[in-house]
């Protein structure tokens, strides 16, 4: 079953959707998922490049495609793409923050420089995005999602940094949700469980024995797709959820109801 057997392919037709970190893995194919049902999409990120090849993959699927690079860390640079794509594509309907940085690291080895990246790239990159969106938000009562992780909620080995840049991205979530609800802005998280095919997988599946025994650690018992991501977040931006702001939404195969202790097994190659 695909996402328009289930969502019209005109939901989101004239409306833009702007996506950072949308050259790649989880955010592009979000980016699609909006794509197939008929929304402009904006994307950005570091590499150019990168950005040139993933236009070119929505625009295959039919979508109008604004791409300029930015480093959320960068206000300036990204208030320009923003404005940019406002330029090119109308207002902003939905903002997805999913620009982040992530690497293992024991937190007694993981530097201060290493600790301010992850949090600059994830938690300051969200509020920048979301602050310099806010004008077009305002304008078209649009929604935000932001692409959280289950280190926000569940404590895992070598990944203090992420725990608290996510910790911080999900409680920037619910008050953004109270703070703009007056303006009609509804603002919600993703969780994504273990994704096939993202460069996460690829990095942790191959060194502990292939992603099937990764799968195996699932409840439901198989890894998650990029389009079941791209699913939850064009509900959430959808009518159907005019109704949900400040909501954490896991989409993990039931992955953090057993806690951290396979991620420890992982990781530790226990």
């Amino acid at each position: 079953m695909t996402l328009t057997d289930v969502f019209s392919k005109d939901l989101f037709a004239g409306k833009h959707v702007f996506v950072t970190g949308g050259g790649s893995g989880i955010n592009l194919g979000i980016a699609k998922s909006f794509a197939a049902l008929g929304a402009k999409i904006a994307i950005c990120g570091r590499s150019q490049e990168r950005l040139d090849g993933a236009a070119g993959e929505l625009r295959a699927l039919g979508a109008e495609v604004f791409a300029q690079s930015a480093d959320v860390r960068d206000y300036a640079a990204l208030e320009s793409a923003i404005e940019g794509a406002r330029g090119a594509l109308g207002s902003m309907s939905t903002l997805v923050c999913g620009a982040a940085g992530n690497f293992p690291a024991a937190a007694e080895a993981l530097s201060p420089n290493g600790f301010k990246s992850v949090i600059d790239i994830d938690l300051l990159g969200s509020f920048n995005a979301a602050r310099a969106a806010f004008p077009q938000l305002k304008e078209t009562k649009g929604s935000i999602v932001f692409v959280s992780a289950g280190q926000a909620f569940s404590p895992h080995p070598m990944q203090a940094h992420v725990g608290a840049a996510k910790a911080g991205v999900d409680m920037l979530m619910k008050d953004l949700a109270v703070d703009w609800a007056k303006y009609g802005i509804r603002s919600n998280s993703v969780v994504p469980g273990p994704i096939d095919d993202t460069e996460g997988m690829r990095r942790l599946a191959p060194a502990r024995g292939g992603k099937e025994n990764v799968a195996k650690l699932v409840p439901l018992g198989r890894l998650g797709h990029v389009d079941d991501i791209g699913g939850v977040a064009a509900f959430l931006a959808s009518p159907l959820a005019s109704y949900i702001t400040g909501t954490v939404l896991v989409c993990d195969g039931g992955t953090n109801l057993l806690g951290s202790g396979m991620w420890f097994s992982l990781m530790m190659g226990t």
